[in-house]
């Protein structure tokens, strides 16, 4: 029995509108990524250990520690914390638990810590250099266009310091710190917060880490990662991995600049 005309094209529209999806996402499969996105993505570069190197510090531990390898443990330990911080509070800025990890580190190595040698140690965290590769990845991305800014556990006044210390400050556009929305990464309001400042959507975002949690954060929370793998620094087996992955800056970019620009 035939339907009758005006009910069989009303389901005839719905199968077509059904269909719809699947079929824009078939045409997205085969278009190269770089047609698919209008403009650049914006590139949201993690600080601590991404752009700056914290064995730096190294030599201060040697001096209070005995053990200049102290310093991993300790900056462990503060990223641990701002992790607990987040899911069960009360929160406090990064300085603050930085402080607390360093008096923690101590007592479980039974160092006496004296109040001008904890100043110098969080001193040296705004006074970081700058890895070797990162200057020239910097730039390899602004000369190809792409937007430029920080995202960090660091407080804003204390990511202004480091910047304009490492010599790399003119390169970033824009400085966004957790400690806007009091909650440290990989929570998804701190990404979300970034896109919602630079008013796109999170898919427009392409963070650039030397963390496997920064990274894993960034794409549940609806980015576009790519990771730095950093001596020492591995992605987390249990997670999606990223579509670029690159041993310093310089390589991370030319990969970016290749899916990424726009023709």
């Amino acid at each position: 029995m035939r339907l009758p005309i005006q009910r069989r094209t009303f389901l005839e529209t719905l199968l077509s509108l059904a269909a719809a999806p699947a079929a824009l996402a078939a045409t997205r499969t085969l278009m190269p990524e770089r047609q698919q996105n209008a403009s650049p993505r914006i590139i949201v570069l993690d600080v601590n250990e991404t752009l700056l190197d914290v064995s730096a510090l190294g030599p201060l531990f040697a001096r209070v520690f005995g053990n200049a390898g102290v310093v991993q443990d300790w900056f462990s330990t503060v990223l641990l914390y701002s992790q607990v911080t987040t899911i069960a509070g009360p929160y406090a800025n990064f300085g603050q638990i930085a402080r607390a990890s360093l008096q923690m580190i101590a007592a479980a190595r039974g160092v006496v810590l004296a109040p001008a040698e904890e100043a110098d140690i969080l001193k040296g965290l705004v006074s970081l250099p700058a890895h070797p590769d990162v200057r020239e990845g910097l730039e390899k991305l602004r000369t190809a266009g792409f937007r430029l800014v920080t995202l960090t556990n660091s407080t804003p006044s204390a990511v202004e310091q480091q910047l304009r210390n490492a010599g790399i400050n003119d390169y970033i556009e824009r400085k966004f710190s957790v400690d806007t929305v009091r909650l440290f990464k990989p929570a998804p309001e701190v990404y979300h917060y970034v896109a919602t400042e630079l008013r796109v959507s999170p898919t427009q975002l392409r963070l650039v880490a030397a963390h496997a949690w920064d990274v894993l954060g960034a794409m549940r929370a609806g980015c576009s990662a790519a990771f730095i793998a950093r001596p020492g620094k591995v992605l987390y087996p249990l997670a999606e991995k990223p579509d670029i992955t690159g041993r310093d800056l310089r390589a991370v970019a030319d990969e970016i600049v290749r899916r990424d620009s726009p023709k």
